[in-house]
């Protein structure tokens, strides 16, 4: 989204509250994280960060790989022309439709995690008369330090422990159409220092060879997971992708000579889509209480609930803006102020931002929460209070694009239903 962009206009065609996508950046990031990293590292695309058609049709077109976790992803990115070759799906409770659909889709990889599932994916390889590749994901022996969230080197439920994967050995490569030729290993998320990263990577590395050499298994694939962060608050700093490309590219150079027909892999959501998107909502009402100013809106964390700040001790806000003014009526300007930004929710945790500075704020305002386009929707309680989902909009190359409809009352109450039992008086 550039300067030029019209506020007043996207709201009036679209409504509000409506998240907005900036296309042209979605696809510039994209380019911007291919140019500068290894040419051998391919990028899958992490739906789970924002499983929007539109935002995939764009990354798509611009070279993303696809990496999915539910039957709705999954349909998404083939729907969208992608193929199966590109595509893995992982998740730790994968059902039997979603193993199945994997295999007849023909998927490069699924992710396995655990023994069970590697089971059950034999299962339902030998009924479709196929191999299907798997990639055990592993659960590391360490922590990660320098993750805002981390996902291995403790009990999870995600992937097999590191040592139970190296003591199974040949049972890894015993079963006949679950074909196991790789690893996956995720240790954190939102990862800003890109030593982490290069430190990550290189443990990855050399436990994808220790792996092969004690089980056995080929190396058809190793992902090295993600979690390359964006900042979002006060103090931090987007992650240098120049200064980790300088020393993670002489690793992957050699291990790529080492293992030339292995496929290297890099799940990446989060870092493509979260700086591209904005949360725009306009101003119902605005009062003081015990001397805080409110602004009451007609989004909150329903929609956003990334910003309630879950997971962290100090409540911490998005970059938030005044977008517009109405285009009459007192306001249109003043001094900068303290304000909290609260939706319209019954719960005090509808706070989108608390003591945040900005202009005196009128009714009619418009507002944009930036750095809105991961784990927005998805991620949050859109049923709360039965509001629903609210609009998704896609910009690219100056036009917009209405690429998720609002729910209207009609359609949050549509899948409910009743009977005439439930109306008659329960016996005393």
């Amino acid at each position: 989204m550039t300067a030029e962009t019209d506020w007043t206009d996207i709201a009036e065609r679209y409504g509000t509250p409506t998240y907005v996508y900036d296309g042209d950046r979605l696809a510039a990031n994209l380019a911007a994280l291919r140019t500068v990293l290894h040419h051998r590292l391919e990028v899958f695309y992490s739906l789970k960060s924002n499983p929007n058609r539109g935002v995939y049709d764009v990354l798509h077109t611009a070279g993303a790989r696809a990496e999915v976790s539910s039957l709705a992803e999954l349909r998404t990115v083939l729907a969208a022309g992608t193929d199966p070759a590109d595509i893995i799906f992982l998740g730790p409770g994968k059902s039997l439709a979603e193993i199945t659909a994997c295999v007849e889709a023909g998927v490069y990889a699924v992710v396995c995690e655990s023994l069970a599932e590697l089971a059950e994916i034999d299962r339902v390889a030998e009924r479709s008369g196929v191999r299907q590749r798997v990639l055990i994901r592993v659960n590391p022996a360490f922590s990660v330090a320098g993750s805002r969230l981390t996902m291995g080197g403790k009990p999870r439920q995600f992937g097999i422990d590191e040592a139970t994967v190296l003591a199974a050995g040949a049972e890894l490569t015993s079963w006949r159409h679950a074909d196991v030729a790789g690893i996956h290993v995720y240790l954190g998320t939102r990862i800003l220092d890109p030593q982490v990263v290069v430190s990550n990577t290189g443990y990855v590395l050399a436990l994808a060879e220790r792996v092969a050499r004690e089980t056995g298994i080929r190396l058809d694939a190793v992902d090295i997971g993600g979690g390359l962060g964006v900042a979002y608050f006060d103090g931090e700093d987007d992650l240098d992708d120049a200064a980790l490309a300088k020393e993670l590219n002489p690793m992957l150079d050699r291990f790529a000579a080492a293992h030339p027909d292995t496929r290297l892999i890099l799940e990446s959501g989060r870092y493509l889509t979260a700086r591209c998107g904005t949360y725009l909502m306009r101003v119902r009402y605005v009062k003081e209480s015990m001397g805080e100013k409110f602004a009451v809106t007609d989004g909150g964390t329903h929609h956003h609930m990334a910003a309630v700040g879950i997971g962290s001790f100090v409540k911490r806000n998005f970059p938030v803006e005044l977008l517009s003014r109405p285009t009459a009526g007192p306001g249109g300007g003043g001094p900068a102020g303290r304000w909290t930004i609260a939706g319209p929710l019954c719960t005090p945790n509808d706070t989108v931002a608390k003591g945040v500075l900005l202009p005196d704020l009128v009714p009619g305002d418009l507002l944009g929460v930036r750095r809105s386009g991961a784990y927005g929707p998805s991620a949050s309680p859109g049923l709360f209070l039965s509001h629903g989902y609210p609009a998704e909009v896609l910009l690219l190359r100056g036009r917009s694009y209405l690429v998720r409809s609002r729910d209207t009352v009609d359609d949050v109450l549509a899948k409910q239903s009743t009977h005439p039992d439930l109306s008659r008086p329960v016996p005393a």
